[in-house]
């Protein structure tokens, strides 16, 4: 029972993660403008440290830099997520995704951004890990990993 409900998080996360992302797509679609994700801890700035675990912010990047500035608007604040998972992104998407006006992903040089983020469970859990893969269009993916991805 207990290895059903640590896998149901890890589900429910990466369903909450990819909504995010498409939330983030349509506003820059909407708003004619950068809209970004990034790891937030306090809900009012956005960090390098840590994981994505601990929660994100969506908001209107009207100055293309990444970063949560004041005159932005914030489009959401996810909270940190339940103990027990991990969720990092590689080197592309370890902070952030930037959506460009056209709803693709980039960087906040112009070049295109990619990657894959991985939700882990924590040791002794039996979570399955999951990745979410984003594509230089700015759509998203998810799948089952392998207990080798969180090694």
């Amino acid at each position: 029972m207990n290895g059903m409900v640590q896998r149901q998080r890890a589900a429910s996360l990466t369903t909450i993660f990819i909504s995010s992302l498409h939330l983030a797509r349509d506003e820059a679609i909407k708003r004619n403008g950068r809209a970004v994700v990034c790891k937030s801890a306090t809900g009012s700035a956005c960090t390098t440290a840590g994981g994505w675990d601990q929660g994100w912010i969506v908001f209107h990047d009207a100055n293309n830099n990444a970063s949560y500035d004041v005159g932005e608007s914030l489009v959401q604040h996810q909270l940190g997520v339940a103990s027990g998972l991990r969720m990092t992104g590689n080197q592309p998407v370890a902070n952030y995704v930037s959506y460009s006006a056209s709803g693709t992903a980039k960087l906040t040089s112009g070049a295109f951004q990619a990657g894959t983020f991985t939700l882990c469970p924590l040791a002794g859990d039996q979570a399955e890990p999951r990745k979410i893969v984003l594509s230089p269009a700015g759509r998203a993916r998810s799948y089952t990993g392998l207990a080798s991805d969180c090694g």
